[in-house]
């Protein structure tokens, strides 16, 4: 059973593993009336292909920016979205290094949602911004498309029959990111849209 949508699956089960939470404490943040999100300075943004497979791979459009801060943003929201999915596709958990509850236990149950399915194709990561800054804490939004993602019965399988509703159009995805003590930005987090995404 396919019950998966994209990286915002419903939390359904406590997290498993311990240190998910643990790998350096967040500092607590809350939303300020503060500076105006930062933007991307003009130019043209760079594009980079991240491998989480042999025949799985990102496609990452960053906008340019001069700003060490925002880059680092961009970068966390990158790192997030491919360590999640080299989980599903390899095993590697080393993303439960860039999350914290709640939003750990969501990106937890999401893998382990994929159970004995893997994924194979590219997804495409584009229109990046810093939505929001706030004390310790952001949040970063990005439009993805999984449309030309496939899911596979085991990893190196044949398609299901059945592909989910996350590969069929672009959708907004969101972090709400936190600043743990160690200087590592990490997910608090997710939230999705389906608007203003086009492809």
């Amino acid at each position: 059973m396919i019950r998966m949508r994209g990286l915002i699956a419903p939390v359904v089960a406590a997290l498993l593993g311990a240190g998910c939470a643990t790998a350096g404490a967040d500092r607590p943040f809350t939303p300020r009336q503060a500076a105006a999100p930062t933007r991307a300075t003009a130019g043209a943004p760079s594009t980079e292909t991240i491998l989480v497979g042999p025949k799985t791979k990102i496609l990452v459009e960053r906008p340019a920016t001069t700003d060490p801060r925002q880059a680092a943003l961009l970068k966390a929201f990158t790192d997030i979205y491919t360590g999640m999915w080299k989980a599903v596709v390899t095993g590697d958990d080393s993303y439960l290094a860039r999350v914290a509850d709640p939003g750990g236990r969501e990106a937890v149950d999401w893998v382990l949602s994929f159970d004995d399915l893997s994924v194979r194709g590219t997804a495409r990561i584009y229109a990046m911004n810093v939505t929001a800054v706030m004390d310790g804490g952001a949040e970063v939004g990005a439009c993805v498309d999984e449309t030309r993602l496939r899911v596979l019965k085991g990893r190196g399988g044949v398609a299901v029959p059945t592909q989910p509703a996350w590969t069929r159009a672009a959708y907004l995805q969101a972090m709400i990111l936190a600043e743990g003590e160690d200087g590592v930005w990490r997910v608090k987090d997710f939230r999705h849209g389906k608007e203003g995404c086009a492809q």
